[in-house]
């Protein structure tokens, strides 16, 4: 790895650190099972509604595998309603509880397999891409894997850390290239954060962005 690019990527992770603050509540983020529905829910609505409908449905119903594959799907549907596509969201809730228990029995799995073989078991599971799985190893087994949601994605491409037409998985394998294991949680919380205060999808806040001296950027997106 090109000493210079490495450089720069942990610069701009220094920087980030200095002038933002993440919060990760370990309530939702945990525990395995949990951290699952919360990312099903989460699909296609913004933070506020997705732990508004992830209260509402645990008001209804304990989050665990048995219970929700147990539940009645319109149940599930009303409580989430709020965070939109809730019939699909639903089915695919009550679905996915009722193939990790009879499949699995859990989620242990991602504790004791390897990150390739839990990966592949994840994502072979209704619902779960990539980035679904990755975050569910790297929050709650804590492997070595950084997920790129549509923020981090983003923000890796201005920055010129990951090549303006990659995927997911070219973004992930160059941002995991950059930084160290350790930093991957920290990479993608700050990422999100920057991008959602700063290097917005439509009019990036380049003039007032910390790292706009480190942003190969800054002179294209401020013009959008």
């Amino acid at each position: 790895m090109d000493a210079l690019p490495r450089n720069r990527a942990l610069e701009i992770l220094r920087v980030l650190k200095d002038n933002l603050s993440v919060s990760r509540p370990a309530e939702y983020y945990d525990d395995p099972f949990r951290t699952l529905i919360l990312m099903v829910i989460s699909q296609n609505t913004n933070d506020e509604n997705t732990f508004k409908a992830f209260h509402r449905l645990s008001d209804r119903f304990p989050i665990t595998l048995r219970a929700l594959a147990e539940a009645d799907v319109g149940e599930i549907e009303e409580a989430i309603r709020v965070a939109g596509l809730h019939r699909n969201k639903s089915k695919a809730i009550k679905k996915l509880s009722q193939i990790v228990l009879k499949r699995f029995g859990g989620l242990s799995f991602i504790h004791t397999l390897s990150l390739e073989e839990a990966r592949k078991r994840l994502v072979a599971l209704p619902q779960v891409g990539p980035k679904t799985a990755d975050a569910i190893l790297l929050f709650c087994a804590k492997k070595p894997v950084l997920p790129v949601d549509t923020h981090v994605g983003r923000v890796a491409k201005r920055l010129g850390l990951a090549a303006q037409k990659a995927g997911y998985e070219e973004v992930r394998r160059a941002l995991e290239a950059l930084y160290r294991s350790q930093d991957y949680l920290s990479v993608h919380w700050l990422f999100i954060a920057h991008g959602r205060k700063y290097c917005k999808a439509t009019r990036p806040l380049c003039k007032p962005c910390p790292i706009n001296y480190l942003c190969p950027s800054k002179n294209n997106v401020s013009k959008r």
